[in-house]
C-alpha cells in the first residue's frame, strides 16, 4: 500500500523536536494536559515510532518502554483516520515481536478503546483517571511470527 508518510522508530536525542511538536499540538494544546505531567522525564528510556510526512513533516508518535509498555500515541487532527494510528503501533509491535517481548500494553483512552481491540488487546481491570481523563489498562500477548 502507498501511504503519504513513513514511520521510523528512533531514540529521544534523535526524534526530540519533532516528537514534542506533535505531542505538544495533540496533549498539552487540543486537550489540555499541563506540561508538567506530559513531560514526565522517561522519554530518554523508550524507544519512539515517528511518523513523517512526504513533506518532511511530524504527523504522528508514540513510545514504548524496555517492559512493553506503550504510550504516548498522538497523531495531528488533519491526519486522523488516515491509518497514521495504524502504522503507529504496527511499528511499535513488530519491534517488540522482534525483540521477544511476551507481551505488551496500554493505557488507552476510552475513546480509543475500539482501535486497540482492531490489534486484540484486551481491557484488563477497572477505568481510572490519568492526566484528569478516564483510562483503561489493556494488554495484548504476543507470540513470535
Amino acid at each position: 500500500m502507498n501511504t503519504p508518510f513513513s514511520v521510523s522508530l528512533v531514540n529521544w536525542h534523535d526524534g526530540e523536536p519533532l516528537l514534542r511538536s506533535v505531542r505538544e499540538a495533540v496533549f498539552i494544546r487540543e486537550q489540555g494536559i499541563s506540561p508538567d505531567l506530559e513531560w514526565d522525564g522517561l522519554d530518554e528510556n523508550c524507544r519512539h515510532a515517528l511518523v513523517l510526512s512526504h513533506q518532511g513533516e511530524a504527523i504522528g508518535c508514540g513510545r514504548m518502554f524496555a517492559d512493553g509498555h506503550i504510550g504516548r500515541i498522538a497523531v495531528l487532527p488533519n491526519w486522523r483516520n488516515r491509518k497514521v494510528g495504524t502504522a503507529i503501533i504496527e511499528s511499535l509491535l513488530d519491534y517488540a515481536r522482534a525483540h521477544d517481548y511476551p507481551q505488551v500494553d496500554v493505557d488507552a483512552q476510552l475513546h480509543a478503546v475500539p482501535f486497540y481491540h482492531g490489534f486484540d488487546f484486551a481491557e484488563e481491570g477497572c477505568i481510572f483517571m490519568d492526566a484528569g481523563l478516564p483510562h483503561i489498562k489493556m494488554r495484548l500477548k504476543l507470540f513470535p511470527r
